[in-house]
C-alpha cells in the first residue's frame, strides 16, 4: 500500500464511529492485507532424524527457505496431529513434542522454542465455517512440524500454530476445509502441510534406509501423483483411492497424505508449482515436497 492509498483509507476511519479507541485502530490496521501473497509448502518430512542429520533433504528445506518472503507466522498441518474433530493450538508457548521412539538420545534433546500465536489461532478458528474448531492448549509442536521448521527458521523466531487433521473425514472434506484458509496467505502467514506422499512403514527396506531406492509400485505411485500435480488435476489426487494398486500401497493410511491435500487446495489459478526433494528412499517412502507460488 502506497502513501496516497493509506491516507485515503485513513480518511474514512471517522465513518466507522467517532468513539474509535486506539486499540480498535490497531486491530483495524493489523487486519489490512499485505501486498504479497505468501507461498504454500508441502514438505515430505521423512524420518525424525532429518532434524539433526545433514543430508540432501535438509539442504532442500534450507534452499527453499531462502526463496520465501518475510513470514509473520506459520500455520502447519502435520500428519502427526490426527484427531477426532478439528483443533488448533492456541497457547503462547507451545512445547516441543518428541512423538517417536527408538531414536538416539540427541534427538530427544532437541527443543524448538518457537512462540505460538493465540490471536492468530482465534482468527483462524473464526475463518473455518465447515466445522467447529476447538482451541487447544495441550498439544504443542509435534515432529512433523518442528523437524522441518528447524531448518526453515533455525532461530525459532517465527510464531507457529498447528491445525489438526480430523481422521473421521474423507480427503474431499479436507480439500474444501483448506480453501477456507486462503485469506491467511494475504496476511503474511505461511501455510505448510507436512507429511509424505508415499508412506508405507510396513514395507520399508531397512537395509536401504539411506538409499535413493523405490519399489516398482512406489516408482509408479510417484510418477502418477507427480503427473497429476503438474497438470493441476487435483480432483484425481483427492480421489487417490481410485488410482489403482500402487496408490493403495503408497497410502495404506491417509494421515501422511492429507497434508498434501491441504496444500494443493490453496493453489490459485495462475500460480506455479515447483517440486523439490523429489526422491524415494528405503523402498516405500518418498521425500517429494512442493512449493506453490
Amino acid at each position: 500500500m502506497n502513501r496516497k492509498e493509506f491516507i485515503r483509507l485513513f480518511s474514512t476511519i471517522p465513518l466507522l464511529g467517532f468513539n474509535m479507541k486506539l486499540s480498535d485502530l490497531t486491530t483495524f490496521s493489523e487486519s489490512l492485507p499485505v501486498t504479497e501473497v505468501m507461498p504454500v509448502l508441502f514438505l515430505g518430512h521423512g524420518s525424525p532424524m532429518n532434524a539433526i542429520e545433514e543430508n540432501e533433504y535438509v539442504t532442500g528445506f534450507r534452499t527453499i527457505a531462502k526463496t520465501l518472503p518475510k513470514v509473520k507466522a506459520v500455520l502447519c498441518i502435520s500428519a502427526h496431529w490426527y484427531t477426532s474433530g478439528t483443533f488448533i493450538t492456541a497457547m503462547a508457548k507451545p512445547k516441543t513434542i518428541h512423538d517417536f521412539g527408538g531414536f538416539p538420545d540427541a534427538l530427544y534433546k532437541v527443543e524448538y522454542p518457537a512462540p505460538g500465536d493465540p490471536q492468530l489461532a482465534k482468527q483462524t478458528k473464526d475463518l473455518i465455517k465447515k466445522t467447529n474448531v476447538g482451541l487447544d492448549n495441550d498439544w504443542g509442536l509435534d515432529h512433523g512440524a518442528w523437524s522441518v521448521l528447524k531448518h526453515l527458521f533455525p532461530k525459532a523466531d517465527v510464531p507457529v500454530i498447528q491445525l489438526s487433521i480430523d481422521y473421521n473425514k474423507p480427503a474431499s472434506y479436507h480439500f474444501e476445509l483448506a480453501k477456507e484458509l486462503q485469506s491467511l496467505r494475504e496476511k503474511g502467514i505461511l501455510i505448510i502441510g507436512s507429511g509424505n506422499i508415499i508412506h508405507n512403514l510396513y514395507k520399508v527396506a531397512f537395509e536401504k534406509i539411506n538409499d535413493n531406492f523405490g519399489f516398482d509400485w512406489a516408482i509408479e505411485a510417484r510418477e502418477k501423483i507427480n503427473t497429476l500435480l503438474l497438470k493441476n488435476d487435483f480432483k484425481s489426487i483427492v480421489e487417490y483411492e481410485k488410482l489403482g494398486k500402487s496408490l493403495q500401497l503408497a497410502v495404506p493410511t491417509p494421515d501422511h497424505f492429507l497434508p498434501l491435500i491441504y496444500a494443493i487446495a490453496l493453489k490459485r489459478e495462475n500460480e506455479k508449482m515447483e517440486l523439490f526433494n523429489d526422491k524415494l528412499l528405503a523402498g516405500s517412502l518418498s521425500m517429494t515436497s512442493l512449493k506453490i507460488y
